[in-house]
């Protein structure tokens, strides 16, 4: 019994954790494309994206202004998380 909510609490954090990393990748792309900022599903996915992006970008700055590395740091510190949290569990 406990191996089964093992099982499905390691499946339901891979998928919280993805679609996370999914909401991340979706900003990036997003952020090309200024005409789409008014829109609601943006709005949606800053919101929830921006805080912890801009953990980042405190510690790494955009180069130049524009080149912005810090979603790199923040898909490496989210899938640390997610192993970190994935061996507590097992």
């Amino acid at each position: 019994m406990a191996a089964m909510i093992r099982y499905h609490l390691v499946g339901i954090i891979h998928l919280l954790f993805n679609t996370y990393t999914f909401l991340l990748f979706a900003r990036i792309i997003i952020s090309w494309i200024p005409a789409w900022s008014h829109q609601k599903w943006v709005r949606f996915i800053s919101f929830y994206t921006d805080p912890f992006l801009n953990l980042f970008r405190r510690i790494l700055p955009p180069i130049g202004g524009t080149i912005d590395l810090s979603p790199i740091l923040a898909f490496f510190v989210l899938r640390m998380l997610e192993t970190v949290l994935l061996q507590l569990i097992l």
